[in-house]
């Protein structure tokens, strides 16, 4: 691959560790923040060549990935496209991808949306890590109308971080992560809620000390950067009510069933989870 300016327009988690593994293949990186503390510690950990809290930055850049929190996307293209030539590729990744293409491919025709399945609870730079991308999904949503330059640079781009490319529209997208990445977040979170209004003092710190792997497991989404979750929520907002009204139905069943004592209907409502699961995430 041929060695490139790529420019990263947010450097937290995403950004940083996306910094890492290009710089680590030879291309120059060039980082933009909005705090010039970010930028001090993005050049001292290695994850960009230069950065700046100034957009003019990213000019050089053949290549840029926006990383910022949903809600900047837009606005931050928007911004950014008066300091680019037309030539330069635009990408982001965003977990929302509808409102995002629908907003951006009309200002810019070499953008590209994307959405790479990485990422921890953490937040920051100094989260960032090196081959986050490895093995995971990546998302790419182009419009029939993008230049098929664009996408294969992309492409080419996403393959050399070792993640694995998956295309489908930005609707589509949007209903399926809605299942496995916005819903866990609402469901994980409410669980939270539920076992700390516990009135019983002595019993919550009891669940407390009790709690291991099976709770940690359910409950780790939840306790997620809470920016985040409220952005999916805002940008994903019917897809994500559809997949809360359906969990709410399947809740309200396992409640009959356990009210009835129907032991039999709940063991094979539980066989058929079982059975389904290895379908969506494989056993480590």
């Amino acid at each position: 691959m041929i060695k490139m300016q790529i420019g990263i327009l947010g450097l937290g988690l995403i950004g940083g560790s996306l910094g890492y593994d290009l710089r680590s293949q030879g291309h120059h990186v060039l980082g933009v923040s909005r705090k010039q503390s970010t930028c001090e510690t993005a050049v001292s950990l290695g994850s960009v060549d230069e950065a700046s809290v100034d957009i003019s930055l990213l000019t050089a850049a053949e290549v840029v990935f926006i990383c910022t929190p949903i809600g900047l996307i837009v606005p931050q293209v928007e911004q950014l496209i008066n300091h680019l030539p037309q030539s330069t590729v635009v990408t982001d990744v965003g977990s929302v991808k509808a409102p995002i293409v629908e907003a951006i491919s009309p200002l810019w025709e070499n953008f590209v949306g994307g959405h790479p399945m990485a990422g921890t609870t953490d937040s920051g730079i100094e989260s960032a890590q090196r081959n986050l991308f490895a093995h995971r999904p990546y998302v790419l949503t182009p419009e029939p109308t993008t230049p098929k330059g664009a996408i294969a640079l992309v492409e080419e781009i996403v393959r050399s971080l070792g993640a694995k490319i998956y295309y489908c529209q930005p609707e589509q997208h949007d209903r399926a992560v809605s299942w496995i990445s916005h819903l866990p977040v609402m469901v994980s979170s409410s669980l939270i809620a539920a076992c700390i209004s516990e009135t019983d003092p002595e019993v919550l710190q009891l669940a407390q000390n009790l709690a291991s792997s099976g709770f940690r497991d359910t409950s780790r989404v939840g306790g997620g950067n809470p920016e985040l979750g409220v952005m999916m929520a805002q940008y994903n907002r019917q897809a994500l009510l559809g997949s809360l009204h359906q969990y709410r139905r399947n809740l309200d069943e396992v409640i009959a069933l356990v009210e009835q004592e129907n032991w039999s209907a709940l063991e094979t409502k539980l066989h058929t989870t079982q059975q389904a699961r290895p379908n969506f995430v494989d056993e480590i």
